[in-house]
Parts: structure tokens; sequence; C-alpha cells
């Protein structure tokens, strides 16, 4: 909702010795420290795959599907946020919490088995169903213990644990690649899901939910889960796969127009709508949610495909790949754990996501550039700044999100920014992976005449000849590098977004908030 104007600077909001009082930190701490591995768990699977990936798909064949193997995750976790969040607002957090573990962990079973690349794409698709509710659910539990304005701190240390999944799944996907094969990605989360089901069902104590039977939205659920299908199957196929004046992408472009008119009809008339339509009419909401939409397309296209690019134009395998992450999840790291302590310090927050979406756009420009004469160094600091930027927007914007609405909406919102994001996300990977594989095609032709980009792993690129090699690496390059750069117009965008977000101080407690007129 609308808020008050933020003081002027030099003025704190509500600071003071007692900004803590009345909060059982101990507590606090013990929550927040079960949601990091849960969180861990989920986020990392986001990008996992993505140093194995040219190594899972020489081995499986399929490489025309390769863009699915990521974007399927993606795209089941996209569709289930909002049901995880609505209902988490209804019947409580925990059940669905300890549910969405065991989905997750059942996903991981069905990939690690997989003797094919469309087996692979079915668990990875379960994971998802399973990931959406875990990330979602976290951060509305986070939301049910701590008050807007000290959030910022533990919103703030989710953020790290993103950044670090970000690009410790590309590392821990070439590391297994490298010495126990690409199957432990998945069969690593076994273990690991159940000590977080443990930690999960024994230390969180949130507020439980109503014991009246919730009024499932079933047709809202339907007709988001269609539109949002339709949405990256148009993204996926469009100009690759199929012309773009094709029936097939003409019936994909209707069937989403009309999935969203039919959700909005849905929503208009739900007892209980998964994603009320008043929260679009709160422009704070609106703002926040679309800025977030924009990160997310270039994190996940960045973080997806670059390790790609560095095996192939730097001779790097998939562990030395990974470790080229590095900068990028430091840079995330320190910006968002930084940035959460002086929001909760001073209150204010606007500087942070302003600052952060400018600097993306200068990152993407150079990480654009580059191709197999690239410096180890140079590339790090490019990654560095990316991923610092990256760090100073996306937590602080579901902390303004959450700031809006009021206390008993705040799953529901948290799902709904969530959603949009992960709709960002799915469309971006899916639309750059699939510009990517059309531009590689090409660029093989022209450099590397007889080399087929189907099989060809970076072991297999290694043991080219030297000339064919140098003709691959600058066919990556070419393929990969005016893709990244053609988002930099979204960042500008994303920009005006994040300088128009109201001036609303953010709650010390978890009173509604009062509508009254924004400054801006």
């Amino acid at each position: 909702m609308p808020g008050t104007a933020e003081p002027a600077p030099g003025r704190d909001i509500d600071a003071g010795p007692d900004l803590d009082a009345g909060l059982d930190l101990p507590r606090i701490r013990v929550v927040v420290g079960g949601l990091v591995l849960t969180v861990l768990l989920a986020s990392l699977d986001q990008t996992i795959l993505s140093t194995a990936l040219p190594t899972i798909v020489g081995e499986l064949g399929g490489v025309a599907l390769t863009p699915w193997v990521i974007t399927s995750y993606l795209l089941a976790a996209t569709v289930v946020m909002p049901a995880y969040g609505r209902l988490g607002d209804v019947v409580g957090r925990k059940p669905l919490f300890l549910a969405a573990i065991g989905i997750f962990l059942l996903g991981s079973v069905i990939g690690g088995f997989a003797g094919s690349v469309e087996w692979l794409i079915v668990g990875r698709f379960v994971q998802g169903l399973g990931g959406g509710g875990l990330v979602v659910t976290a951060q509305a539990i986070v939301a049910d213990v701590v008050p807007p304005r000290q959030r910022a701190r533990y919103t703030g240390v989710l953020g790290g644990v993103f950044a670090i999944s970000s690009v410790a799944g590309p590392l821990l996907g070439g590391w297994f690649t490298d010495v126990a094969g690409w199957r432990w990605c998945f069969w690593i989360n076994l273990p690991l899901g159940a000590v977080a089901l443990v930690v999960a069902a024994v230390v969180l104590r949130v507020p439980p939910g109503t014991t009246r039977r919730p009024r499932l939205d079933l047709a809202g659920m339907v007709w988001s889960s269609i539109g949002v299908t339709c949405l990256v199957l148009l993204g996926t196929w469009a100009g690759t796969r199929y012309a773009w004046t094709s029936p097939t992408i003409v019936g994909l472009a209707v069937a989403t127009v009309l999935a969203g008119v039919l959700f909005v009809r849905a929503e208009s008339r739900a007892a209980e709508p998964v994603i009320p339509l008043s929260l679009f009419r709160d422009r704070t909401f609106v703002l926040a949610t679309a800025a977030g939409l924009v990160v997310s397309v270039g994190l996940f296209a960045t973080s997806g495909y670059l390790p790609t690019l560095l095996q192939m134009t730097g001779g790097h395998g998939p562990t030395a790949a990974g470790l080229l992450m590095l900068p990028m999840m430091a840079g995330v790291l320190v910006a968002s754990t930084l940035s959460g302590l002086a929001i909760s310090a001073t209150g204010r927050y606007r500087g942070h996501p302003i600052a952060g979406m400018a600097l993306c756009a200068v990152a993407l420009v150079l990480l654009s550039t580059l191709d197999a004469t690239t410096g180890t160094l140079l590339t790090s600091l490019y990654l560095l700044l990316f991923g610092t930027e990256v760090g100073l927007v996306l937590q602080v914007l579901t902390l303004v999100v959450q700031n809006a609405v009021d206390h008993a909406l705040v799953g529901t919102a948290t799902a709904a920014t969530g959603f949009v994001r992960e709709i960002g996300a799915t469309l971006g990977t899916a639309v750059v992976g699939s510009l990517f594989t059309a531009r590689l095609a090409e660029a093989l032709a022209a450099r590397a005449s007889g080399v087929d980009a189907a099989g060809l792993t970076p072991a297999v690129a290694a043991a080219l000849p030297d000339g064919t090699r140098a003709a691959v690496a600058d066919a990556y390059a070419a393929a990969l590098g005016p893709v990244l750069g053609g988002l930099v117009p979204l960042f500008v965008v994303g920009l005006v977004l994040v300088v128009l977000l109201p001036r609303t101080p953010l709650r010390t407690t978890f009173a509604p908030t009062t509508p009254s007129t924004p400054s801006t």
C-alpha cells in the first residue's frame, strides 16, 4: 500500500537501542538457521547442472532439448509459487514446507536414475514443484517472525545463501562431473534433504494457520499454469524450432493471452484468489515486482550459460569454470549482506536497487565482450561487478513488497512477486537458451564446418585440432555475447522502475500499513 514520505537525510526512522525490543532473537536465529539449509537446497538446484550440461547432453543425446533441462525446473517452481503462498497464509506454512522438501527429494531420485534427457527433464520438473515451495515459504516464514525494519538483516542472509548457491551450484556441478559423475548432482540432495527435513520438523515454530478448510482457487491455478507454460513454449520455440508466423507460434501467443484473460476473470470471482488482483492496485508492489522480473531475467541468463561459454572459449574443465564464477558469488553475498545491515540501521532502501540496476547494465555490456582472448582477471572483475549489483537489488525488492502489504497477505504477496520473478527467470532462460542454441548452430557452420553441436562436450572440443578448437571457441563467443548484450535495454527499464519506487519507511511492527499519499 502507499506509504509516507521518507525523512530528510540525517534523520533516522525509529532508530535506537529498543529496535529489537520484544523480539525473541535466539528463537529467530534458530528459525532462520533452519531456513538457510532448505533455501540452499532449493536454490542450488537452479544452477547446479549449468557446468555439467555439456557433458550430460553429450552422454544422453538430445542437444535440442538442452534448454529444457534448466527451464523445466524454473517452470515448475513458477507454476506452484502462488498456491504455496496463498495456502500458507490460510493453513499455516510448516506443513507445506515439509511437503515441499519431500517433493523435491522425489524429483532428485527421478533425475538421478534418468536414462535419457526426457526423463532428466521430468525429474527436474518434479524438483521444481518442491523447490518453488521451499523458496517462497521460507521468505514468508521470516516475515512471520520479524517485522519489516529488522527483517532486512535476515533477508540479507537469505540473499547471501542464494548468492552462494548461484555459484556453488556450477562449481559443485563441475566437480561432480569431473570426479564422481554428473548423477551426483542429484544424489547429493538426498542426505542434505533428509537433514533439512529433520531440522524443519524440529526447529520451525511459526504461527499456525486457520482451522477452517481453505477454499482453493483451482481455476486461478489452472489458468496461470496454462498461461505460463504457453509463454515459455513461445519464448523457447519462436524463431528457432518454428517461424514467428507459423501456426504453432501464433497459436501459443493466442493461448497465452486467452489464459491470461481467463486467469484475471477467475481471480476477480474467487472467494480466496491465489493472487488477489488488489495487489496490482498497489504502486509499490507493481514497481518492485516488475523490477524483480528484470533482474531475474539477467541473473539466470548469465549464471545459466556463462559456465558453458567459459568451458568452450577458455579450455576450462567443468570444475575450473565453476571456480571462475566465484567472484560473482562473492559480489552477491557481500552486497546482499551489507545492504541488509545498512537498511536495518537506517530504514532507507531506495538507493540500493537504483545503484544496483544501473551497474547491472554496465556489467552486462562488459560480459557480452568475453571471448577466448579475455584474461581470467578481467573475467573475474566483470563477474564481481555483476554479482555486486544483483546483491543490491533482489532481496531489497522482496522486503519492499512485504512492507507494502498487510501482514495477513504477506505470504500471498511474497509468492506473487516470486511468481513474476520466476516467470522472468524461466522465460529469460528459455529465450536466451533458444537464441544461443540457434546462433551457435549458425556460428559453427560459418566458422567450424563439419563440427556438430550435438555431442560437443568440453572434452571433445579440447581434443580437436588447434585451428578447429579455436574456431569452436569463436563460435561460442559469437553466439552468446550479443544475446547478453541484448539484455542491457531491459535493465534500463528496470532502472526507471526502481527510481519510481515510493519513499515508504520500513515498519517496525507487524501492524497493517495505513493508506496515505506516497512521495516520489
